[in-house]
């Protein structure tokens, strides 16, 4: 049964169910010897085939998941005779666990705060172009305008003095927000979850929605994707949004209704930056890639290289945790299941 101890001349088995490609990002040489000397691991290359990933859960006390790997479920868990844990080595669990794995007492753990500082940083250059219009310079000179007319752009501005407007306070949401301090930005926040007193101690002013929209320079994005923030960017919260202002999305397109945006931008009052689309890969002919007004990226503001090693030793020393007896650092209850993806 999960928890009894092993035998002493047996070591501790670990299933890592990650690809090669990502084992090499995620895990430094020193990180994964560390591993090998505190357990026998089971790697599984092909970590998105179920049926590769339930012949190796026999017997294991952990599992560590990636993206795309197979739901734990109940079928899953039949197989896993000696599961203590589950360490996964991105932020959402929703897509990776269910509810029986918290109901036989198994121990999730998440990543996430490793990937705070390099999103909010991608969204601190995102906002920085797009107060200063680097994105429609780039498309002119690209395109072939010549020197005068790449020129022209609305009006730019310094982020020192900028109204910026975050919605969610997350642990993104306040990196950024310390980034864009730093900068002398003057930083409001819409979160229906932030108390008066926290907002006070980051130094934020807290708002409604629609204040947030009508004020703001900029509008950053961080908000967790839940049934209730779907779409909660739309056509008419992009209206309220001031002539030349920017949106910054590098949390989930979920948040944002990306026909709406694309019609605002199209129009080219807005300009936006995203790292984050409905359909990914974005279709080689989808009218954001034309857009001058528009910065794009391929869904990449947390791949530097120090956080994705970051992502691998977290989840590893979660297992090293267990296995010493310890309780993780980075757990998540049933809660977490309402954070989509």
């Amino acid at each position: 049964m999960p928890g009894s101890p092993e035998p002493a001349d047996r070591p501790s088995r670990v299933v890592v169910a990650v690809p090669p490609g990502l084992r090499a990002q995620f895990f430094t040489t020193e990180v994964w010897q560390e591993l090998e000397r505190a357990a026998e691991v089971t790697v599984v290359d092909d970590h998105s085939d179920r049926a590769a990933v339930t012949a190796a859960l026999p017997g294991a006390r952990a599992l560590i998941t990636s993206w795309r790997a197979p739901k734990v479920d109940a079928e899953l868990l039949a197989h896993a005779d000696r599961l203590e844990l589950v360490a996964h080595t991105g932020s959402a669990v929703a897509p990776y666990v269910t509810e029986e794995v918290f109901r036989r007492s198994i121990l999730v753990t998440q990543a996430g705060d490793e990937m705070a500082r390099p999103v909010a940083e991608v969204a601190l250059a995102f906002t920085l172009s797009l107060l200063h219009r680097i994105q429609r310079f780039d498309h002119a000179l690209r395109g072939g305008l010549d020197w005068a007319a790449a020129s022209e752009a609305p009006p730019r501005h310094e982020i020192h003095g900028s109204e910026i407007g975050v919605i969610g306070a997350s642990r993104t949401g306040r990196a950024y927000i310390r980034l864009t301090q730093a900068m002398g930005a003057r930083v409001s926040v819409t979160d229906p979850f932030l108390s008066e007193a926290e907002a006070q101690a980051i130094g934020v002013t807290s708002v409604p929605l629609e204040t947030l929209l009508s004020r703001s320079r900029i509008v950053a994005v961080h908000a967790p994707v839940t049934e209730e923030t779907h779409r909660m960017i739309g056509a008419a919260q992009l209206a309220l949004m001031p002539d030349g202002a920017g949106l910054v999305n590098t949390a989930r397109s979920w948040l944002v209704d990306e026909n709406a945006l694309l019609a605002e931008l199209t129009t080219g009052r807005l300009d936006a930056a995203i790292d984050v689309f409905d359909a990914e890969p974005l279709p080689a002919d989808h009218p954001f890639r034309a857009l001058p007004n528009v910065l794009l990226t391929p869904h990449q503001a947390a791949g530097s290289v120090e956080c994705r090693q970051r992502l691998g030793t977290s989840a590893v020393n979660e297992v090293l945790r267990l296995l010493a007896g310890r309780p993780p650092v980075h757990a998540v209850t049933v809660d977490a299941l309402t954070r989509l993806h």
